[in-house]
């Protein structure tokens, strides 16, 4: 084969007498080698036994894709709901006297406005709201039940609880006289009293000298979360500061609401910055420690499963790519017969496989974003509420979520994939050529 330029295309160009030749020689001076011959493979390719073998391949990378869409979006949604619920009844960041008092009874300590306007300035801080806590005992159609009373005034933020009502409204602030025998209920507390929207009762606070107050529910709620729902009814503020017999400017504590939830622990360090030193905050995170130590977990299920997911494709890669690459043994040692080196036959494989990955990861996007969207706005799977405080799949889908997946999946199947194209340099040319 003298004569023979091996390196331009890695072909023989001393057969260019023949037509044919010529004109192949042409289409490849205007394509890449590796790119033609692999497209060659793929979209004109007759050979049907390794079919099934890539079809295998290009679903398990469609199934791990929407797996890992729907993971991290059910548990990003899963995180939001819970986060929400919470922060719409305790804030993100509390505000209460600095002492030994851990008890629902809370030690009172007198507004200052400077400090109100302080913290309202603060850009990261959205809402400043007083509250207050008593423990108490309900009476109602022969039953007993202790709760705690939470007072808040007209700042408090309504939002989730209006989203989370299930029959009647929220307290009428406006109106400061009727505030003051209006109550609001969670459905257990309501079930378990057999009381509706309307009904009367009586609450009885034990202190030194034993007091009462009637109430009339206006509303009853189910916030999901057992902690609120079991343990806490919503009154007015000034109801706790006459029982205790603060004047109208104590207050049991601040609740806080952030911009970015994210960005709480920065609020919580500028809080401390102009914190008087007799006041003591806390994030929401040290109130409800539980419930955020179960979410911290969630991101380590989805992190695993990720991974599982991922391994699951690249094992299906491997397997397809290996058994093209035997099936096409012949051709490979006719190329390096006809001067190809090992490196470019090597891209002619990854790109047919970037091209199955490519196809399995457009599949796996249609699959885990259209699950996603169907589950959105429809919430046909379910949920146990006594076990996951909610009773439905929550979906939060965010396209750089989505695209940093597509990216990872094809990247790290890629990389890998270089390690099995190796068996190409192990063929030989001869060997090759006879086993055809």
């Amino acid at each position: 084969m003298a004569g023979i330029n091996k390196k331009q295309f890695g072909l023989p160009l001393g057969l260019t007498a023949n037509p044919h030749i010529c004109e192949s020689t042409k289409k490849l001076s205007a394509l890449n080698f590796s790119s033609f011959i692999a497209s060659r493979i793929t979209f004109q390719s007759k050979r049907t036994f390794s079919k099934l073998i890539v079809r295998i391949a290009i679903v398990g990378i469609m199934l791990g894709l929407g797996v890992m869409i729907l993971s991290v979006a059910i548990v990003k949604g899963f995180k939001r709901e819970i986060q929400q619920k919470v922060r719409g009844f305790a804030g993100d960041l509390q505000i209460t006297k600095f002492d030994n008092n851990f008890s629902y009874e809370n030690t009172p300590f007198k507004i200052d406005p400077g400090f109100e306007h302080l913290v309202k300035g603060d850009a990261q801080i959205t809402r400043l709201m007083p509250y207050a806590t008593k423990p108490g005992i309900i009476k109602a159609n022969d039953e007993i039940e202790g709760v705690i009373l939470k007072g808040v005034d007209k700042n408090y933020n309504w939002t989730t609880f209006r989203k989370t009502l299930m029959a009647g409204t929220v307290i009428n602030m406006a109106d400061s006289v009727a505030a003051q025998k209006q109550i609001m209920i969670s459905s257990y507390t309501a079930a378990r009293l057999k009381l509706k929207v309307g009904d009367d009762f009586l609450m009885y606070f034990i202190q030194e000298t034993s007091r009462k107050r009637k109430f009339t529910i206006v509303g009853i709620y189910e916030v999901g979360v057992e902690d609120v729902d079991k343990t806490f009814v919503i009154g007015n503020l000034s109801i706790i500061q006459r029982l205790n017999d603060w004047s109208a400017n104590e207050v049991g504590g601040y609740e806080l609401q952030v911009a970015n939830f994210g960005e709480r622990a920065q609020a919580y360090d500028s809080l401390n910055a102009i914190l008087p030193t007799y006041l003591h905050a806390y994030t929401i995170d040290e109130t409800y420690p539980t419930i955020f130590e179960w979410l911290k977990l969630l991101d380590v299920n989805a992190q695993v499963m990720l991974i599982l997911m991922v391994v699951v494709a690249v094992i299906n890669m491997i397997s397809a790519l290996l058994i093209m690459i035997l099936e096409r043994t012949a051709m490979i040692g006719m190329l390096k017969a006809m001067g190809a080196d090992n490196w470019r036959i090597q891209k002619i494989f990854l790109y047919n496989a970037a091209y199955l990955i490519g196809l399995g990861l457009l599949l796996g996007n249609l699959l885990g974003v259209g699950l996603g969207v169907i589950q959105n706005n429809t919430h046909f799977l379910k949920l146990d509420k006594a076990s996951y405080y909610m009773t439905f799949v929550p979906i939060e889908l965010e396209a750089l979520d989505v695209m940093l997946l597509n990216l990872g999946t094809l990247v790290v199947c890629l990389l890998v994939l270089m390690i099995p194209s190796t068996l190409v340099s192990k063929i030989s040319p001869v060997r090759a050529i006879r086993f055809k």
